[in-house]
């Protein structure tokens, strides 16, 4: 499973989302299990995270949408999210962690723990996996893994690209299935 998208401009001044979210999709052609796996959410500096346990399963080549804080701006709610927490993501830097047990991450070296099962950094985070973090985000953009959640190389810099408008997708959403022959 990887991170597929996150948005952090929800609710704010200009924005077309009334929520933050953040969206994983399972790439692999059998039922993910999410009993005991965690997203976690830090400032762009990474000292302090933030959680929101995940629970059921995720059927294959399909997303999950995790509504987090909103604010008073914005005029369109999410599609029904599959799960709901109140996380405040930046809407320009930070650091995003789809982690395999439910405890927080350490403050210290936490970027390097053994428990990530895919990170994503975006803006001037700290955090991200390969050579670069994705471009900050703004109120109206979210960072979108490319091919709808199948491109992995395990860079942010390269496996993400800036959507406008933000297409936040949840477990109704049809299968994205990889290109035969691909």
């Amino acid at each position: 499973m990887v991170i597929s998208q996150i948005y952090g401009g929800g609710g704010n001044s200009g924005s077309l989302f009334t929520n933050d979210f953040i969206e994983i999709f399972n790439n692999a052609p059998s039922v993910a299990d999410l009993s005991g796996l965690s997203v976690q959410y830090a400032s762009r500096r990474a000292t302090t995270w933030h959680k929101t346990d995940l629970s059921g399963t995720l059927d294959p080549y399909h997303y999950y949408l995790i509504q987090e804080a909103g604010g008073s701006g914005g005029t369109t709610p999410l599609p029904n999210p599959d799960k709901i927490d109140t996380i405040g993501l930046s809407a320009s830097s930070g650091n995003v962690a789809l982690v395999s047990t439910q405890s927080l991450l350490p403050s210290a070296n936490a970027c390097l723990d053994a428990s990530i099962l895919d990170l994503v950094g975006y803006g001037a985070a700290v955090c991200y996996e390969g050579s670069a973090a994705t471009p900050g985000l703004s109120n109206t953009e979210s960072a979108a893994r490319l091919a709808g959640g199948l491109t992995d190389s395990n860079d942010n810099s390269l496996d993400f690209a800036l959507l406008l408008p933000p297409l936040p997708r949840n477990t109704a959403t049809s299968a994205n299935l990889p290109v035969s022959g691909a």
